[in-house]
C-alpha cells in the first residue's frame, strides 16, 4: 500500500476516534504512541494529522504538539449557519422529488424514530439529508453538505444521546415531507432551514455545561 493510502487511512481512523470521542477534545495527540498503537511509522501519521489540521479536527501548536480540537460555541454557530444555506439550496436545485423518494424518506424517519443509539441515528439522519438532496445536480454542493455532516458529527453525537431531540427532529422531517407532498417546495425548503437551526441552542448549552467546571477551577 502506498504511503499516501496508509495516511488517508490514518486520518480517517483517528477522525472516527475523535467523533465519537476516544480522544477526548483538547487531548495532546502523543505521536510516538500512535504510531505504537497503530503500528505505523511517524511520517504517514504525521500528514494524517497535518489532514486533520485542515479539516479543523487538530490544532497543530508550534512547539508543543498536536491537539483534538476543543469544542466550541463558535464552532457550532459558524457550522449550522452554513447548513442552513446549503441543505435549503440543495433541494431547491433537486425539485420536488418522486413518489419512491418521499416514501423513502418516510422509511427512514420512522428508521430514526426507532433507532436507539446516536450513532445510529446520526447515520440514519445524514442518509435523510442525502436522500432529500439527492436530485441536485451540484456535485460540489452536495460534497459541502457532506463535509459539514462529518464535522458536526462530534456534536450531533450530544444532541442525538436524548430522545427529546430525536423526537423534534422526526417531527421537523414530517413537516418536510408534508410539504413536499402538497408541491410546496418554498415551504419544504423553510422547514429544512428550521431543522437545520434547532440543534444549535440546545448545543451551545451543552458545550458551555462542558466547559463550567474549567472556568470554576
Amino acid at each position: 500500500m502506498s504511503r499516501t493510502n496508509i495516511s488517508s487511512d490514518l486520518r480517517a481512523t483517528l477522525r472516527d476516534w475523535i467523533v465519537a470521542g476516544q480522544i477526548e477534545p483538547g487531548s495532546r495527540l502523543n505521536e510516538v504512541h500512535l504510531s505504537k498503537e497503530l503500528d505505523v511509522s511517524r511520517t504517514p501519521l504525521r500528514e494524517a494529522l497535518c489532514g486533520l489540521v485542515n479539516e479543523k479536527f487538530v490544532l497543530e501548536v508550534p512547539r508543543r504538539g498536536f491537539f483534538v480540537a476543543p469544542l466550541s460555541v463558535e464552532e457550532i454557530e459558524q457550522l449550522y449557519v452554513i447548513r442552513q444555506i446549503l441543505d435549503p439550496a440543495a433541494l431547491r436545485k433537486a425539485g420536488l422529488p418522486d413518489e419512491a423518494t418521499l416514501g423513502q424518506l418516510k422509511k427512514l424517519n420512522t428508521k430514526i424514530a426507532g433507532a436507539k443509539r446516536a450513532k445510529r441515528i446520526i447515520d440514519l439522519d445524514d442518509e435523510w439529508h442525502l436522500t432529500l438532496v439527492a436530485g441536485c445536480n451540484n456535485e460540489v454542493l452536495l460534497d459541502l453538505i457532506r463535509q459539514h455532516m462529518i464535522r458536526t458529527r462530534r456534536y450531533e453525537l450530544a444532541y442525538m444521546s436524548q430522545a427529546k431531540n430525536v423526537s423534534v427532529v422526526t417531527d421537523e422531517h414530517v413537516q418536510i415531507i408534508d410539504a413536499l407532498e402538497q408541491r410546496k417546495l418554498s415551504l419544504a425548503c423553510k422547514h429544512l432551514e428550521q431543522n437545520m437551526s434547532t440543534a444549535v441552542g440546545p448545543l451551545i448549552d451543552w458545550v458551555r455545561s462542558q466547559q463550567q467546571p474549567e472556568a470554576n477551577e
